[in-house]
């Protein structure tokens, strides 16, 4: 460990390459290098060629990061298919935390279609984001590539601290648009209850003000 640590500073080698990840040997050429790709590295077919829904469960999202373009990883993970959901690469993720409450929760999940270009990002919509830095974030997206080669990330969740912040084009490795999701959170009551409370106790004012 000690003699690859000092290799790596001394001359300022990309680990990567040391263990055979990476053909860019040297660290100042890794972030010119542009990472993102406008094809899905690795997609999963069933017996009839149909293309199948990669599911990643929060338990499997460190192991992702290193193998989503590795074949022999992504097998190891669920896959399904899902006849609606054509015309595109589809890929299932179980949401972890609560940054986006009051859209999605703790434990749900969202099916995201594969970005081809990142230019084709919407701004205001839903994303699936996948980088080196942040890993798996799901995130509405401001996009400023053209403009300052970046994107905004902002959570749905107000009441905690979630900050919005920004992450660079060469960091991103994929990104998917959430095109529909699956909860367990049953969606309240619409307020048309509270409206009639409200109806209620104005009406039963104006009977006691009648009478006085």
């Amino acid at each position: 460990y000690d003699v690859l640590s000092a290799i790596i500073d001394q001359f300022n080698i990309n680990p990567d390459y040391l263990f055979g990840k990476s053909d860019v040997m040297l660290k100042q050429d890794v972030a010119k290098i542009q990472t993102y790709s406008g094809v899905p590295q690795v997609v999963a077919v069933n017996q009839n060629d149909e293309e199948n829904v990669v599911y990643v469960p929060v338990k499997a999202r460190a192991g992702y990061l290193d193998g989503y373009g590795d074949s022999e990883y992504i097998e190891t993970l669920p896959s399904f298919h899902m006849p609606h959901l054509t015309n595109g690469t589809y890929r299932c993720f179980e949401v972890q935390g609560n940054s986006m409450v009051r859209t999605f929760f703790d434990g749900d999940l969202v099916f995201g279609k594969f970005v081809e270009d990142l230019s084709d990002i919407k701004d205001g919509r839903v994303y699936i984001v996948v980088s080196k830095n942040d890993g798996i974030v799901l995130k509405r997206v401001i996009n400023r590539i053209e403009e300052r080669g970046k994107l905004i990330l902002k959570s749905d969740n107000k009441d905690g601290n979630y900050p919005t912040y920004t992450i660079d084009a060469e960091d991103i490795m994929e990104v998917w648009y959430v095109t529909m999701f699956a909860s367990k959170q049953m969606p309240e009551p619409i307020d048309v209850y509270d409206r009639l409370h409200e109806l209620e106790s104005k009406l039963i004012q104006l009977q006691e003000a009648l009478k006085n």
